[in-house]
C-alpha cells in the first residue's frame, strides 16, 4: 500500500493510506478521494484558509494618510519649546527654595509660580515616584537626594 504525498503550501504531508477493497487494489478514484479528505481536514486544522491554499490576500489601502512626526514636532517647537516636566519643576522649586519639601508642597509651589500645570487626580504622586526613580536610576547625580521619609531637597 502507497501513501500519497499531499502538498499544502510550503509543507508535504502524507495522506492517510489507502485501504484495498475486497475486489482488488485500491483505484485511482479511491485515492484521490483519500488525498481530498485528508486537504480538507488539514484546511480546517489550519488558523487561515490562505495558509492552507498558498493563496495571498489583497493589500489593504489606506484611508488617510498620517501626519508626518517631524511636522509635529516642527510646529510644538515653534509653539512655545518643550513643555516642563513635573521633574523639572520640581527641581527648580528645591533649588529656590533651598529647603527640604514634601511631593505635595513643591507640586503646590510649582503650580502657584506657574512651572508645572497638570490636569491630573494626583500630580503630587507622579512627581513624587519620578523623583524616587530618578535617585534610583543616577545615584549621586542625581538632581535630588532624599532627606527623610517623604521629603526632599535639591543635591548639589
Amino acid at each position: 500500500m502507497k501513501k500519497n504525498k499531499v502538498k499544502i503550501g510550503k509543507t508535504t504531508k502524507r495522506a492517510a493510506a489507502t485501504v484495498p477493497s475486497a475486489k482488488g487494489p485500491a483505484t485511482s478514484a479511491q485515492k484521490s478521494d483519500t488525498a481530498k479528505k485528508s486537504v480538507k481536514a488539514t484546511t480546517k486544522a489550519t488558523k487561515s484558509p490562505t495558509a492552507a491554499t498558498g493563496t495571498k490576500r489583497p493589500a489593504k489601502a489606506t484611508t488617510k494618510a498620517k501626519p508626518e512626526k517631524a511636522a509635529t514636532r516642527a510646529k510644538q517647537g515653534a509653539a512655545g519649546g518643550k513643555k516642563p516636566s513635573g521633574l523639572d519643576a520640581a527641581a527648580r522649586v528645591l533649588v529656590e527654595s533651598k529647603e527640604p519639601m514634601g511631593a505635595r508642597k513643591i507640586v503646590e509651589v510649582a503650580f502657584t509660580k506657574g512651572y508645572w500645570k497638570s490636569d491630573g487626580k494626583t500630580p503630587h504622586a507622579t512627581v513624587y515616584s519620578a523623583i524616587i526613580r530618578e535617585i534610583a536610576a543616577k545615584g549621586k547625580e542625581a538632581r535630588f537626594k532624599k532627606v527623610d521619609r517623604g521629603r526632599f531637597a535639591a543635591n548639589k
